[in-house]
């Protein structure tokens, strides 16, 4: 019986998606390294407002200069509309994060239709890099690679 109320509960807890988003930040070895701060937003491809679906970033750090001060070094989503974004955003903002692979959902509540993906990765003594991939909701499978600061960004249908 316990059993049978977790499995249920789990089921409700569990947020729709349309998809999800799986992006890559690669070991890189160098002397002074740096997580870096990243940015994943969906633009309509007929146009329209860029919607934010993830920005990591230092939330942590206060004083003179606060985490967020480092956010325009996002240049491309700054400009999109990262600047107007009231941080931190609940279900947006998170700390930057480790090498390795972590999932985004892409909400239920995004529009069918045709939107490109961009990811965005800025790195303190680093690089900066823009990927993008295209995307259809209801999603569809995708992959797109950065060269430095990200690797592998995956689309996956739910």
């Amino acid at each position: 019986m316990k059993t049978s109320i977790a499995i249920a509960v789990s089921m409700v807890a569990a947020p729709a998606t349309a998809g999800t988003v799986t992006v890559t930040i690669p070991r890189i070895n160098v002397a002074e390294y740096h997580v870096p701060y990243v940015a994943v937003w969906i633009e309509p491809k007929a146009g329209g407002p860029a919607r934010t679906l993830a920005v990591w970033y230092d939330v942590d750090k206060r004083g003179n200069e606060p985490g967020t001060k480092w956010l325009a070094d996002l240049r491309t989503w700054w400009r999109k509309g990262g600047r107007s974004l009231n941080l931190p955003a609940d279900g947006v903002s998170g700390a930057t994060r480790a090498p390795g692979a972590h999932r985004i959902a892409i909400p239920a509540n995004v529009k069918p239709g045709e939107y490109t993906l961009f990811v965005e990765a800025a790195r303190e003594e680093g690089g900066r890099e823009l990927v993008s991939v295209p995307l259809s909701i209801p999603a569809r499978a995708g992959k797109a690679s950065g060269k430095t600061e990200l690797g592998a960004v995956t689309v996956t249908a739910r």
